[in-house]
């Protein structure tokens, strides 16, 4: 062919020459269209492929984001307080107005978001302005002014047949968790529940995680340790004879996964735990990829593995790719989502991987007094890795019941029973099923718990029913949870960038307060975050030790007691699970500490601090600000003394 066309083959290299010197000679902007001609390896003035295009774009995109990353990161570390390397004195820290505006100009992007969570915070969080709740860890299902109706609100004039506080009990059920979720895929069952309070509280939650409800099956469990213990104990560990195994990934101290790692060690589980490199508290990936891997592959699953996306203590967040390696290597995944934000669902990565388990936890509102319950949610398709459990009938079940309060006439009054109508269930609880009910604001009497249980077991109608009223007239309940409400209208993307912000800029406030007396050509710092420092994912938790100027720790649980005088909540923690490596050996002696029961595995005691979605500037502010007052190496003893004088018990720590 060479041969014979070599004459061709001379012309078209002319052609060629030809070619490539008209593109010299053409424009900047023709020269570059060539240049990415050729990368996608086309003849010039040849279409490149659609797909190569495509590709192109991705790779701007995706180097565009971490661009922006970047560029976050880099903000935070020099754009904070450029003018004050360190502070010294707790009296030398600038002032609120001047710290918020070095603040907005190093992260402009929240000046456009401070203003509808403010707004939502003046109108309906009052309180929050009066004490910093930084001991908060759930979702809100009601404003602080619903729960007090009396206060001015943002929103709309209720209207006369709106909730009123209290607005529902809680009755506690004695049920396997395998029955409560088939009973609730039953569609008579279902239905009949549906245009109670329960179904109408339970679509709203749904609603607002984006939970699909035709996967899932929502039970509601006491508290987060019920939902943990109640999932353990009626989890399927030992199927045909072989045994299973329970895979949690916390660096932090739970009592919930403590619970459940006792109940599934009980029943012949064997009890995993990831391991975190020291100092960044990262997963130790290879250890933890080596665990999922361990023991065959069964045909109903390796176990359970509970991973919770991000850590309530630390703010370490972890790859939503964990569940997918774990559910593609046999385990069923539970999901603890009740460290994530008020809107984490919503993210991309869960529409996907959708685990066999979530639990939440909902409470009454910030800076209340937690009364709630957790939510189980189950997957309809993983029910057949439950079991019925004799024991798991007696944990914690709870079901939502209209509320009742006091009244003349007598012991108690149905909440609703003038405004909203209930259809009756299909299937009244028995004396078996109901133990004992409490309020969603306080404790019920027993003489109204055993007369609702007599006219169950009578067949009479509940007072919460209106016997006139003919199946086809009755309306589905539609409650107002105005702290979800508040949650949806700020949304992920508002929430996730706020927190961002604030969290970031703690970590930065607390890494520039040093003692000052010199050593070694310095003063030592005051605060030592573990965990991430300046990061773009870290969560909105942070976990630190304050030091006085002789390097020793000021006990955790005394800089909270402190903290609550300043009318700021702080909780304690113990970081376990810890791993050094080779170049980090010699810290492991000098950072471990044993627990407070003095057993156990040893770990490090610390003070959290965790935000919330409506948690702003100053809050974070008070916090750096408290904290700046242990640069005085007698702040302590001032304290005690005065807390001596307002003739106040001492409590030793």
């Amino acid at each position: 062919y060479l041969s014979r066309g070599s004459k061709n083959a001379a012309a078209g290299d002319d052609d060629g020459k030809r070619q490539r010197q008209k593109q010299r000679e053409m424009p900047a902007a023709s020269a570059s269209n060539g240049a990415a001609d050729r990368e996608h390896g086309c003849m010039p003035g040849c279409v490149p492929v659609r797909a190569k295009r495509t590709a192109t774009v991705t790779t701007v995109t995706t180097t565009s984001a971490r661009t922006s990353r970047h560029n976050f990161v880099r903000s935070a570390a020099s754009g904070l307080f450029p003018g004050a390397p360190v502070f010294t004195n707790h009296e030398s820290l600038p002032a609120l107005p001047e710290a918020y505006s070095e603040f907005v100009s190093a992260f402009p992007q929240y000046g456009g978001l401070a203003g509808s969570a403010d707004a939502i915070r003046d109108g309906e969080y009052r309180h929050l302005d009066r004490h910093v709740c930084l001991d908060y860890n759930g979702m809100n299902l009601f404003s602080h002014a619903q729960m007090n109706s009396s206060l001015p609100s943002t929103s709309a004039p209720a209207e006369p047949s709106a909730w009123q506080p209290p607005f529902f009990d809680i009755a506690y059920r004695s049920a396997s968790l395998r029955s409560q979720v088939q009973q609730c895929g039953d569609g008579t069952a279902a239905a009949s529940a549906a245009g109670g309070i329960s179904g109408a509280v339970t679509r709203r939650i749904t609603a607002s995680l984006k939970i699909p409800e035709d996967e899932y099956t929502m039970v509601c469990t006491a508290n987060r340790t019920t939902a943990f213990r109640l999932l353990a104990e009626s989890y399927s560990f030992t199927p045909g004879g072989g045994r299973k195994k329970l895979l949690s990934v916390y660096d932090y101290e739970s009592e919930a996964v403590g619970a459940m790692a006792q109940s599934a060690r009980s029943r012949g589980a064997e009890v995993m735990n990831a391991s975190f490199a020291w100092p960044s508290m990262r997963v130790h990936a290879a250890d933890l990829r080596k665990k999922l891997l361990r023991g065959r592959r069964r045909q109903r699953g390796r176990g359970l593995f509970v991973f919770p996306l991000v850590s309530r203590m630390t703010g370490a967040r972890y790859p939503y790719l964990w569940m997918s390696a774990a559910a593609e290597q046999g385990w069923h995944v539970a999901l603890d989502a009740c460290a994530l934000g008020a809107k984490d669902l919503d993210t991309l990565g869960l529409s996907l991987l959708r685990p066999d388990f979530i639990v939440c936890n909902f409470f009454k509102v910030f800076g209340e007094n937690p009364s709630g319950f957790a939510g189980l949610f189950v997957k309809k398709a993983s029910v057949g890795a439950l079991e019925r459990s004799a024991v798991a009938r007696s944990i914690g079940i709870v079901s939502i019941v209209p509320a009742r309060r006091w009244s003349l006439r007598d012991d108690y009054s149905t909440d609703l029973e003038h405004s909203l109508t209930f259809p009756k269930a299909a299937d009244p609880p028995t004396a078996d099923d109901v133990d004992t009910t409490c309020s969603f604001s306080g404790p019920l009497s027993a003489t109204a718990t055993g007369r609702r249980t007599d006219e169950a077991e009578n067949g009479d109608t509940p007072e919460i029913c209106e016997v006139d009223r003919r199946p086809s007239e009755e309306r589905m309940l539609e409650v107002e949870c105005r702290g979800l409400d508040h949650a949806d209208a700020l949304g992920l993307i508002a929430i996730g960038n706020r927190l961002r912000c604030i969290s970031n800029w703690l970590v930065v406030a607390m890494q520039k307060l040093r003692h000052p007396h010199p050593e070694h050509g310095g003063g030592k710092q005051l605060v030592r975050v573990y965990g991430p420092r300046v990061k773009f994912e870290r969560g909105p938790s942070l976990a630190f030790n304050v030091y006085d100027w002789k390097g020793e720790k000021v006990a955790p649980a005394l800089v909270q007691k402190l903290a609550d005088r300043q009318g700021i909540s702080l909780t304690c923690g113990f970081l376990r699970n810890i791993w050094f490596t080779d170049k980090y050996e010699a810290d492991r002696s000098a950072v471990l500490e044993q627990a407070s029961d003095g057993g156990g595995e040893a770990g490090i005691h610390v003070v959290n601090a965790s935000l919330g979605f409506l948690s702003n500037f100053e809050d974070a502010y008070k916090l750096w600000a408290f904290v700046a007052k242990f640069l005085d190496a007698d702040f302590v003893e001032k304290e005690r003394w005065r807390y001596t004088a307002l003739n106040q018990k001492t409590v030793e720590v």
